[in-house]
């Protein structure tokens, strides 16, 4: 009978911790491994330098479920996380577990974004573009991006500090610094101007950077691609004879005025390194982000004898080309009769 009493009570207790062992679990099931957040799509959370842990609850808190906000922020405090917050983009996932988050978050398991550069015709809107992707003060950016000796750390200067920069789209961290995303933009730079692409500049008596340049201004000059090889054929051509470049955007970027659909003859003499029907050779650098087809255009440009182009006057983007002045003449006559016949001014 002893016995039994003794077998009973042991069932007991083991019955006892069973039942603790599994409301323990339910409680780690309930507050750790339960879905942190109530969202059935993915959030971001955007974690900036200098956020405390109240900061970063007020970023979770609308999407988080109310034990799991608080289970965050104790093992915020008890790990040490609330002391060392790391900056960054993270994603919270469907399902997701509140331990799950927590470890990311605390290890700096940041989601990357995509940033596509785009063609910006001045550094300011570049920088404008990058701080509205990336955690990058614009002003600052832009400071720095008119700074010589920045610059020149980069191997470039104000003036053609934009050739770093192959409007592709790169995966980087949201929080990268500035000198992290100029060697990233160095780095696939290098990558883009390979062998075949700089023996072709050399052929052609160009750097890189004066690829850049003169395929900046014909990209301005028309979005057909297929057209841009005449263009810069014909560009190059007057690069070899001595002839100004003589080209339109080139005036739109010296009046910092893009929105001007006809540039007249007063505006030609305007006194700036960028006009090129003041001066002979290439402006000082490229006038937006030059695109790829605009520098492999240049690269494989098309030869030819066609020292002029106009507008054509059916307004389709493309151009007539002409060999002579004569000839050119008759051209822009045709394309200012269909601007007045357009009230255009």
């Amino acid at each position: 009978m002893f016995g039994d009493m003794k077998t009973k009570k042991k069932k007991y207790y083991l019955a006892a911790i069973a039942v603790c062992l599994l409301a323990i679990i339910g409680v780690f099931i309930y507050y750790f491994v339960g879905s942190f957040s109530n969202s059935e799509k993915t959030e971001y959370v955007y974690i900036y330098d200098g956020y405390n842990l109240d900061d970063v609850s007020k970023q979770l808190s609308p999407f988080a479920s109310s034990q799991a906000l608080t289970t965050f922020r104790i093992m915020a405090r008890h790990a040490g996380y609330a002391d060392h917050i790391r900056s960054g983009r993270y994603a919270i996932r469907p399902g997701e577990s509140t331990l799950t988050v927590f470890r990311n978050l605390k290890n700096g398991h940041q989601e990357p974004v995509m940033l596509t550069i785009p063609e910006s015709r001045t550094t300011d809107r570049l920088a404008g573009a990058l701080s509205k992707k990336l955690m990058l003060d614009s002003a600052a950016v832009a400071i720095l991006l008119k700074d010589s000796a920045f610059c020149a750390k980069q191997g470039f200067d104000p003036d053609n500090i934009v050739c770093l920069f192959v409007p592709n789209t790169y995966e980087v961290y949201w929080n990268t610094s500035l000198d992290k995303l100029m060697a990233r933009m160095k780095k696939e730079r290098d990558h883009f101007w390979n062998k075949e692409r700089t023996d072709k500049a050399q052929a052609i008596g160009l750097t890189p950077n004066e690829v850049c340049t003169l395929a900046s201004i014909i990209d301005e000059e028309t979005a057909n691609n297929q057209e841009k090889p005449m263009i810069a054929g014909m560009y190059l051509n007057r690069l070899k004879t001595g002839m100004p470049l003589q080209a339109d955007p080139t005036v739109k970027f010296a009046l910092q005025d893009f929105a001007l659909r006809r540039i007249y003859h007063d505006m030609l003499t305007y006194d700036s390194p960028y006009n090129t029907y003041r001066n002979i050779g290439l402006p000082p650098g490229p006038i937006k982000i030059a695109s790829v087809k605009g520098i492999d255009a240049v690269l494989n440009r098309v030869d030819h004898d066609y020292l002029y182009m106009c507008a054509k006057e059916d307004f389709s983007g493309t151009h007539n080309f002409a060999k002579t002045y004569q000839e050119h003449l008759k051209n822009a006559a045709k394309y200012s009769k269909a601007l007045n016949d357009r009230g255009i001014k």
